[in-house]
Parts: C-alpha cells; structure tokens; sequence
C-alpha cells in the first residue's frame, strides 16, 4: 500500500469534483494529458506564476500565493488574493469557461478556507476569472459549499486509502 500524504494538493480537489477516475489518474499515476488547451492555460497563467505585490487602486493584489490548512489537509498555490479594505479573496483563473460541475468552486473555497487558518480572518467570497468567456465570477463561500469542500478532502482521502 502507498503511504497517505500529509497533505493533498488543491488544484487535486478541482480534478476529483470533476471526475474521481481523473483524480486517481492525476494524483496516483502521474498522468496528466497535454494538450493544446493545457499548453494555451499554461500561457494564460504566466503572468499569475510569475508572483509579486501590486497596487490596483485601493486593491493590493498578491500572485501566486501559497497555502495550507492542517485542518484540511491541504496545500497549495492561489492564482491571486486581493485585499481592499481588510477583506481577503481569493481568485482563481481558468482557461475555459463555466461548467456545469462545482469542481472550480470547491477548489477556491478551499483556498478561501486556507486563508481563514493562516490569517484568523473570515473569507466571505472568492473569484473565478474564465479566460474563455472573460468573465468573472463571484463565488460565495456559503456553508454548504464549506461542507462540500471538506467532504471533497474527506473522499479524496478514503480514495488514496
């Protein structure tokens, strides 16, 4: 049997709401297809990678940010937060559009609940920026989609077992 890791990835929370089969395969096996839609998001992304502090008005924004939450278990990167006012959030940046599944969601909610533990703020909403649809999306971090993070761990974990 393969040892348990102490953490497990964020982005792997975004692969098993989406698809268990594909969490497993990703995460367990290393396979990851490239393609020319993950080479164009890797593209997108560079600016977000390249990390830094900047200044948007009365926004600071931080890229590439990193998190963990030992309540969670988790571990793992922020495309952005943004910070005006004393309120953190979290954005996310993906490459296609919306779907119909919550996979990009429970990804950013857990971030959102990273941020929680590391700063002892409450994050009330992140963001998802659709590079496809060059929409922005809010994304409330209500206490249902708080359990259903934390249930995502929860099975992506009795996966590994």
């Amino acid at each position: 049997m393969t040892e348990l890791p102490d953490y497990l990835p964020i982005s792997m929370l975004n692969q098993l709401e989406y698809c268990e089969r594909r969490f497993w395969l990703m995460f367990v096996h290393g396979e990851m297809v490239v393609n020319a839609p993950v080479l164009e998001g890797t593209q997108q992304h560079e600016r977000v990678h390249a990390g830094g502090v900047e200044r948007d008005g009365e926004t600071t924004i931080r890229r590439r940010v990193y998190l963990w939450s030992d309540h969670l278990r988790v571990a793992g990167f922020a495309d952005m937060v943004e910070e005006q006012a004393g309120e953190l959030m979290p954005v996310e940046y993906k490459h296609g559009r919306m779907g119909r599944w919550l996979n990009d969601h429970v990804q950013l909610c857990a971030q959102g609940m990273c941020l929680e533990e590391r700063t002892g703020k409450t994050i009330r909403r992140g963001a998802i920026f659709y590079w496809r649809s060059r929409r922005r999306v809010e994304v409330a971090f209500t206490p249902e989609l708080r359990a259903r993070t934390e249930e995502a761990v929860v099975r992506a974990f009795e996966l590994l077992e």
